[in-house]
């Protein structure tokens, strides 16, 4: 069977984490696209908001409260949405939770917290969205929240960065079995550049300062526009953000001094020095925190990415690049006359 990727219009897209972060900013942008979206988080008093929100815009929308870091609980997931809309056309497994703090001052019980979540929560989610996939017509799109993480390690997010290079292996061994089965399923896998959402907030923080994401730190907005993209076409993975991707080249070409350069400069990047902050111990490692929030309350945030835009608008970029090459090439014709007049 082929798989059919739809115009936004036309999807039901099925996003967790939904209700705080990139999760949130995706939902919203879908909604504004036609889409029909099903909510889910832990946090019933946020998704119910959420929805309420999308549908006096005009928008359909569901909400399921789950922990998708249990299997049963992900099933109900995709049980609300073949009841609220009939199925889904896209999935994507974008809920996320974390620690701030060395591996060594770490309890292992956070540290399977943050994989139950992070990485059991997209295989119970990508398992269960491919098998209903299996069963409607012109199949669908799993998209897995990664992050340039994935890549490569820096200190204080240990239990994070394996999670998320454990994501990215399942996700790209899940595509090459998916292509050999020809199963209509087309997957992506995100990777996020340091975003400006309330994951340092929610994180549980066993430093000795308030946490914050390493500058630069990119919009929510970045990453709702690459999943969306994704939901519509094939693409095997997208970076957001060109810091994240220099990271990873860094980390790829030159990985001793890399190794030095991240455990000398790591930390300090990762601590909020700001006088007016205080430090977040719990976070909702294991209950649900405050949500309804895109972004945290980071000053300089970058609202665009051209290495990002060049993904998702390859066409556009090319026409771009050649342009400027026109005017460029014109300019040192002109130059070139001027001088020999």
């Amino acid at each position: 069977m082929r798989v059919r990727l739809k115009p936004l219009s036309q999807q039901t897209i099925v996003i967790t984490g939904a209700s705080s972060g990139n999760g949130l900013a995706t939902a919203r942008r879908a909604a504004e696209a036609g889409a029909s979206v099903v909510l889910a988080s832990r946090n019933e008093t946020a998704l119910r908001e959420v929805r309420d929100e999308l549908r006096a815009r005009g928008a359909e929308a569901e909400y399921v409260v789950a922990d998708v870091g249990d299997r049963d609980q992900v099933a109900e997931i995709v049980h609300a949405a073949e009841r609220a809309f009939g199925g889904f056309d896209a999935w994507v497994n974008n809920a996320g939770t974390g620690t701030f703090g060395k591996v060594l001052d770490t309890p292992f019980d956070d540290m399977r917290k943050v994989f139950e979540t992070n990485f059991w929560g997209v295989v119970y989610g990508s398992v269960l969205a491919i098998e209903h996939f299996g069963t409607r017509p012109g199949g669908g799109k799993l998209i897995n929240m990664g992050s340039v993480l994935g890549d490569f390690g820096v200190p204080e997010q240990g239990p994070y960065v394996a999670a998320k290079h454990a994501v990215k292996g399942f996700t790209n061994t899940l595509r090459t079995e998916v292509i050999r089965d020809r199963l209509p399923v087309s997957i992506t896998l995100i990777k996020p550049s340091a975003i400006s959402t309330p994951f340092k907030d929610h994180a549980r923080n066993y430093m000795d300062s308030p946490a914050r994401l390493p500058p630069p730190v990119y919009a929510p907005d970045l990453v709702a526009d690459a999943v969306l993209y994704a939901a519509q076409h094939h693409v095997r993975d997208l970076t957001v953000g060109s810091a994240g991707r220099g990271q990873a080249l860094f980390q790829q070409v030159f990985p001793g001094l890399a190794d030095r350069a991240f455990a000398a400069f790591g930390p300090a990047l990762q601590k909020d020095l700001r006088p007016d902050q205080r430090i977040v111990r719990e976070g909702n490692l294991f209950v649900p925190g405050a949500d309804g929030e895109e972004r945290t309350d980071l000053r300089f945030v970058r609202e665009h990415s051209l290495y990002t835009a060049a993904q998702t608008h390859p066409r556009a970029t090319a026409a771009a690049v050649l342009l400027a090459g026109v005017v460029a090439a014109g300019a040192l014709v002109s130059f070139g006359r001027a001088r020999n007049a």
